[in-house]
């Protein structure tokens, strides 16, 4: 086996750690944009974790969501961990983007509260796919 097919078998993009750290605050829906459903995340966000049950049960769901995630994004040089953390507790300071390398969008959204907090939801929404396709290309296309 090639050192990329074993990259590529045994890459974790996302932690659990930060899943639940992020559960702690899963009324919000955090924990569910992490993992790449920002469907569901916006529907615990308007209901604060489906009143809570749902909030409770998905302390049960986030291993198969952790094992999900990690089959569905790319691996490569920018942390998926790193980019959450910094887009869940400072995105309006555009952190999350600078460290992506995304300096213009990172100064707007400095300037701007994460571009009148558009931009965060944006992000919310899209960061996973985003730092999948930057690793793509950083990965040279594979």
């Amino acid at each position: 086996m090639n050192t990329y097919q074993q990259d590529v078998s045994q890459q974790d993009t996302h932690s659990k750690v930060i899943g639940y750290l992020l559960w702690i605050f899963g009324f919000t829906g955090a924990h569910r944009f992490y993992y790449g459903k920002p469907v569901t995340g916006t529907i615990w966000f308007f209901t604060f974790g489906l009143l809570g049950i749902g909030w409770l049960i998905d302390l049960f769901l986030i291993p198969a969501m952790d094992r999900e995630a990690d089959l569905r994004f790319t691996a490569g040089p920018i942390e998926y961990n790193v980019a959450w953390v910094l887009l869940a507790f400072l995105g309006v300071f555009g952190l999350h983007r600078m460290y992506q390398g995304k300096w213009i969008t990172g100064l707007i959204y400095l300037l701007t509260g994460g571009l009148f907090l558009v931009g965060v939801l944006y992000d919310f929404w899209t960061l996973n796919t985003q730092i999948s396709i930057r690793n793509a290309e950083r990965n040279g296309g594979r």
